[in-house]
C-alpha cells in the first residue's frame, strides 16, 4: 500500500484508477476531515454557483436535467456524478462533454501532490480531482452528485448555493442508519444555513425538516411549496413565492413531458425547476431553455428502452423504492407476452424487497454472478428469490452478458427483456449492446 505522495504517479487514467483501487482497502470511509485538508492545499475555488444533489433515487436524472437546461441557456456547466457505467470519464463533464483522459490525469496528479501523507479513498481522490478540473475550467455552474448519504460524503466539503434532496428511502443502511429518520438526517447534511434547500420527496422524514429549520435553510418541499399536474399530452408546474406555502402562486403550463421515461420524472423535473427558480438572481433561466433541456435530456441506464424487438429495458434499480418505480414503469409499457429479467445484485442490497415488488411482472429470472467482494453469486441470488416466494423460471449464469445472451435467445419478438439490479449489471449489458454483439 502506498501511503505517501512521493511515489511516481501513473501516466495513464487506467493506471491511476488501478492505483486508487489498490491503495485504500476500505472503499467507503465517511468523513470530511481528510478531503477538507487536501482541498485547502489545492488552491482557490472556482467562482461558480454550486448545486449539490443528494437522495436515494433520482439523483442522476436531476443532475442530467439541470445540466441540459443550463447548457440550453448558454451557461458553462461542470457536472460531477457517480458511479459510471462504461468509462470513468462519464463522471466528470464540462459543457456536456466527458473530460479527456489527459485532463483527468493532470487533476489526479494535482490531488496527489496536495495530499501529502493524507490517505484518500478512490471516491475522495476522484471528487477532489473533479473539483480541480472545474477550478481550471472556471464554469458558471457546478453540479455535484452526492456519492453516499450527504452529511459525511466527500462532495459535502463544498458548500452548496442550493441543495436538492430527491427522495429518502432505505438503502446503504450499514452506513446511514436503518430508518428513514436516520437516513433523512444524513441526506439533509448537504443543506446550508440561509440558502435554498429543495426536497423532492413529498413525505420527507421529520429529521430532514427539523435539520433544515435548525440551521435556517430555506426548505422547499414537493407537494407543499411546489408541485406538478398534467394529462396525457402535457404537464404544468406550480410553486408558491416562498416556503412554507407562502405568497402568490406561480404557474407554468403547457410543458412537454421530459425525454426521460417513467412516471417519477415529473417529480424530478418539478424539483429541478424549483432549484432553478431559487437561484434565478444569479443564473436566470428562460422557459425556452427549460423546455429544450427537458426535451433533450438523456441518462443511460435509467429506464432506458433500447430500439428494436424484443424490447430491452435497462434500469439500474437496486433498492425497493427504485424497484417499485420500475414495476410501475413496466406496467405502463403496454402488453408483452413474457418478460425476461437479467438480474445481478450486490450482497448488501435488500434483494427480497426488490424482487418482491417485481415478481408479478416477470416470467423468467436469469440470474448473474457479479464480481468483487460485494457481488452476489447467482446461486445465492436464487436462494434470496426463493425466500421472496419465487420458485419457477430461475436460471443461473456466470455473468450478466451470459444471462443477457440467454434472454435474447429465449425471448420472442413481442416479449421484453429487463436488465436491472446494479450499475455493474447494466454496464456489462450496455457494453455488449454498444459493441453490437447482441
Amino acid at each position: 500500500m502506498v501511503s505517501s505522495s512521493t511515489a511516481v504517479s501513473p501516466r495513464t487514467l487506467a493506471g491511476w484508477l488501478q492505483l486508487l483501487e489498490q491503495r485504500h482497502v476500505q472503499t467507503i470511509q465517511l468523513g470530511l476531515e481528510r478531503v477538507a485538508r487536501v482541498r485547502a492545499v489545492l488552491g482557490a475555488d472556482p467562482d461558480a454557483l454550486v448545486i449539490t444533489v443528494g437522495g436515494t433515487n433520482g439523483k442522476g436524472s436531476c443532475c442530467a436535467m439541470l445540466e441540459a437546461i443550463l447548457l440550453a441557456e448558454g451557461y458553462r456547466v461542470g457536472c460531477y456524478t457517480s458511479p459510471h457505467l462504461l468509462r470513468y470519464n462519464e463522471r466528470v463533464r464540462v459543457d456536456g462533454k466527458e473530460v479527456a483522459d489527459e485532463a483527468l490525469v493532470a487533476a489526479l496528479d494535482a490531488v496527489e501532490a496536495a495530499r501529502g501523507d493524507t490517505l484518500l479513498t478512490y471516491f475522495e481522490h476522484g471528487t477532489l480531482a473533479a473539483w480541480e478540473v472545474f477550478r481550471k475550467e472556471a464554469p458558471d455552474v457546478v453540479i455535484l452528485e452526492v456519492g453516499l448519504g450527504g452529511r459525511l460524503d466527500a462532495v459535502n466539503v463544498f458548500d452548496a448555493d442550493c441543495a436538492l434532496v430527491t427522495s429518502i428511502a432505505l438503502d446503504h443502511m450499514d452506513y446511514l442508519g436503518d430508518t428513514r429518520e436516520a437516513i433523512g438526517f444524513e441526506k439533509a447534511g448537504i443543506f446550508r444555513s440561509g440558502r435554498p434547500a429543495v426536497c423532492g420527496d413529498p413525505q420527507p422524514p421529520a429529521s430532514l425538516r427539523d435539520h433544515a429549520e435548525a440551521i435556517g435553510a430555506q426548505l422547499w418541499i414537493s407537494g407543499r411549496d411546489f408541485g406538478f399536474g398534467g394529462d396525457r399530452q402535457q404537464w404544468g408546474y406550480w410553486r408558491y413565492q416562498a416556503p412554507p406555502a407562502q405568497g402568490a402562486l406561480v404557474k407554468r403550463g403547457g410543458l412537454a413531458y421530459p425525454a426521460l421515461r417513467g412516471a417519477n420524472q415529473l417529480l424530478n423535473a418539478a424539483a429541478v425547476m424549483t432549484v432553478l427558480d431559487t437561484v434565478r438572481d444569479r443564473i436566470p433561466v428562460s422557459m425556452q431553455a427549460i423546455r429544450q433541456g427537458l426535451m433533450l435530456v438523456e441518462v443511460p441506464g435509467r429506464f432506458q428502452v433500447l430500439p428494436g424487438r424484443p424490447a430491452v429495458v435497462l434500469d439500474v434499480a437496486h433498492n425497493p423504492q427504485a424497484a417499485g418505480v420500475l414495476a410501475e414503469n413496466l406496467g405502463s409499457m403496454g402488453f408483452h407476452p413474457e418478460t425476461w429479467a437479467v438480474l445481478g445484485m450486490l450482497g448488501d442490497k435488500d434483494v427480497e424487497g426488490v424482487v418482491s415488488l417485481l415478481k408479478g411482472r416477470i416470467d423468467h429470472w436469469l440470474l448473474a454472478d457479479l464480481p468483487g467482494p460485494r457481488g452476489l453469486k447467482a446461486e445465492e441470488l436464487a436462494l434470496r428469490l426463493h425466500m421472496a416466494g419465487i420458485e419457477a423460471g430461475i436460471r443461473c449464469f456466470p455473468s450478466p452478458k451470459d444471462a443477457y445472451a440467454a434472454a435474447q435467445q429465449g425471448a420472442g419478438e413481442g416479449d421484453r427483456i429487463v436488465v436491472f439490479g446494479s450499475f455493474l449489471t447494466v454496464a456489462e449489458v450496455l457494453d455488449v449492446v454498444k459493441a453490437g454483439r447482441h
